[in-house]
């Protein structure tokens, strides 16, 4: 009878694959017919490049964001991503209504070496002009291969100039940062995890512990670091587990492709403490790492919750030098959980995946016996609030009125003090409302939309003349608070002059340095990394 059963399985099971060769042949002929068929009998011409593209975008896009097709002129993009390298002339652009301006040059590197600053309009590359083009369009431009060279013609002050810049392999520093915060502890900034990324956490790490042998505790950041490569991550909890920790499993339809990653090497510290920044931008390999040191007990994580994307991608390579990432697998860090918070194989009557339900999230342990969940990133052990942007703020950001200041300031200034020591004074704040005051930066505060939405719903249910003696008290009370504004949020608005102002004297290493000093994420794992007993009683889950 057994071998009835396990017969009659295998015969099902052979069955079920033929079925299913059988549709995928069926479909493929009905597809490539019907490609032909459009190409020969549709009334205007075809282009056969850009409608494939378009079908397959949109094929992919019913499975994940992740699973895309990269046509052959993608590669500098895919290099980009995956290395962190293309190239180019290593300097940021951006858009300001028509015309393209230079927003950073990358310190050491070809813009920089030929004198372009922040606020040069673009306005031709080799020779064609970028009247009519987009942000996209210029940096495309000025793009391409390593030891070409690229014509750039430039307005500052008024005037045209113009540049040969050879372009060069641009390789984006994956670690922008690294010093010491507070005195004693020491901090790394991990911006990506591409090729060498734990390679170069771990040589910061240890040039921080020799030149600071007093040093407590220790902070990587991963904050706004949407991942990489998972071999770098496992190599990075490396830096402080021992060798041979299982660090992640990975589990997918083909069985024979499932992988263990376990740490290789001799770690470097197993006992300084540790604390790991995340936000709503930490993601994938950044949460392999925080996840696993926190199932391990071995960082403290701070901050707010990650992402939560548990998904594996590989690379695979098809015809004509065209390549498709795809999702092959989930990943599960030493817990056992999965951390994925969107579920793609569930989606709302708007196409949207829809987040894992609290009902069908589980509870591991770490290895203290700590109660982690997984379903929907990671949660810290020690939360700080978000502070979100104000609507002033994102006024003067998006309006590009602090970069413009700050274009004049530094004409006016050549010199400023250093990161840590740098300050916007009293002087500097007044400028700036000063140069705000023929410059139209209006905007609506949430509070505002509420009301105006009042307004409507009071006219179309007849309640408006019995509120709007009301309404217009309120109204004028939010307008009088508006224009205190400049005053109310001036923290917030010093804090992004003084990143914009560093950023132009030190780079980014620089704007990083500066913005350490009030920076409640860091403060808070400064405070828990100096305080070893509520440091140990939060690994020990007291």
């Amino acid at each position: 009878m057994l071998a009835f059963v396990v017969g009659f399985a295998t015969l099902h099971a052979q069955n079920n694959q033929e079925d299913r060769a059988f549709e995928l042949s069926k479909n493929l002929e009905i597809f490539s017919r019907l490609y032909q068929t459009l190409y020969v009998n549709y009334v205007d011409d075809v282009d056969p490049g850009a409608t494939m593209k378009k079908a397959i975008d949109a094929m992919l896009s019913s499975l994940d964001p992740y699973t895309v097709y990269y046509p052959e002129s993608d590669m500098e993009d895919v290099k980009l991503q995956l290395l962190g390298q293309y190239g180019g002339i290593g300097a940021l652009i951006h858009q300001e209504g028509d015309k393209v301006y230079i927003s950073e040059p990358y310190k050491d590197l070809p813009a920089d070496k030929a004198g372009l600053k922040a606020g040069d309009r673009i306005l031709a590359v080799n020779g064609v002009s970028t009247e009519g083009k987009n942000n996209a369009d210029v940096s495309s431009a000025m793009r391409g291969q390593a030891g070409t060279e690229l014509v750039i013609r430039l307005e500052r002050d008024g005037k045209s100039f113009e540049k040969t810049i050879t372009r060069a392999e641009i390789k984006l520093p994956n670690v922008p940062y690294s010093g010491m915060v507070a005195g004693d502890i020491g901090y790394v900034k991990l911006d990506e995890f591409t090729q060498d990324a734990a390679k170069h956490v771990r040589e910061a790490f240890v040039k921080l512990k020799k030149e600071n042998p007093s040093m407590k505790g220790f902070i990587l950041d991963l904050r706004n670091n949407g991942g990489g490569l998972m071999n770098e991550a496992v190599d990075l909890v490396n830096v402080f587990v021992n060798r041979g920790q299982l660090i992640v499993e990975t589990k997918g339809k083909v069985s024979s492709k499932n992988t263990k990653s376990f740490t290789r090497m001799n770690p470097e510290d197993t006992e300084i403490p540790v604390a790991v920044l995340i936000n709503g931008y930490s993601a994938s390999a950044s949460e392999i790492t925080a996840g696993s040191l926190q199932d391990l007990d071995r960082a403290v994580i701070v901050g707010s919750r990650s992402f939560g994307k548990g998904l594996v991608q590989n690379v695979l390579p098809l015809a004509y030098n065209s390549q498709m990432k795809v999702t092959v697998s989930k990943y599960y860090i030493p817990s056992g959980r999965c951390i994925q918070a969107l579920d793609y194989s569930h989606k709302d009557e708007n196409g949207k995946a829809t987040k894992v339900p609290d009902s069908l999230k589980t509870a591991f342990k770490t290895q203290k016996g700590r109660i982690v969940y997984d379903g929907f990133g990671i949660e810290p052990d020690v939360e700080v609030e978000t502070e979100y942007m104000s609507a002033l703020a994102t006024t003067l950001i998006t309006k590009y009125y602090v970069f413009n200041y700050v274009n004049e300031f530094v004409k006016k200034h050549p010199a400023v003090a250093q990161p840590k020591d740098f300050v916007v004074t009293d002087e500097i704040y007044n400028d700036f409302v000063k140069y705000l005051q023929d410059k139209d930066y209006s905007y609506s505060t949430n509070t505002e939309q509420l009301l105006q939405d009042l307004k409507a719903s009071a006219r179309e249910e007849n309640y408006y003349d019995a509120l709007s003696q009301e309404i217009e008290r309120l109204e004028a009370q939010l307008k009088k608070d508006k224009s205190d504004d400049l005053t109310k949020f001036r923290s917030e608005i010093s804090d992004l002059l003084k990143s914009e102002i560093l950023v132009r004297y030190y780079y980014a290493a620089g704007r990083l340095e500066g913005s350490l000093v009030n920076d409640p994420d860091v403060l808070k794992a400064v405070e828990v990394l100096r305080d070893k007993d509520r440091y140990n009683k939060i690994l020990n889950g007291e």
